[in-house]
């Protein structure tokens, strides 16, 4: 039909924490959600999955982007900006990208990720 349902789920070391709500029928959503939640001292990466939500099957992937904790310490005031979004099933062409802003807070004992999905395209 030329558009999609999108939404997002965030995983930290592919333990889904966050779902963004659905964008219903666009192929450039827009969310603007903001989420705050406790970092484990040891984690690896966070990966953000852009979904599209099908009523009559499982949900597509559309794509993902990647962050590495070595990612996130070259950027100590946080990561903000468009990513380019990468293939999840190497059969499948992804074209995309989304908009982020990625930013660990706190110390060591005590840190926390605050992240932004802001939009797609």
């Amino acid at each position: 039909t030329g558009s999609s349902d999108p939404y997002c789920i965030v995983k930290i070391d592919d333990e889904a924490i966050i779902r963004t709500a659905t964008v219903w029928k666009t192929l450039s959503p827009f969310w603007g959600e903001e989420y705050e939640v406790q970092l484990q001292p040891g984690f690896h990466s966070i990966s953000i999955y852009v979904m599209d939500e099908d009523a009559l099957s499982r949900d597509d992937v559309i794509g993902k982007v990647c962050i590495t904790r070595d990612m996130l310490a070259e950027h100590p005031k946080g990561y903000s900006g468009w990513m380019s979004l990468s293939e999840v099933d190497p059969d499948e062409e992804v074209q995309g990208e989304i908009h982020l802003r990625v930013e660990v807070l706190g110390s060591q004992g005590s840190r926390r990720l605050r992240c932004s999905v802001l939009e797609a395209r």
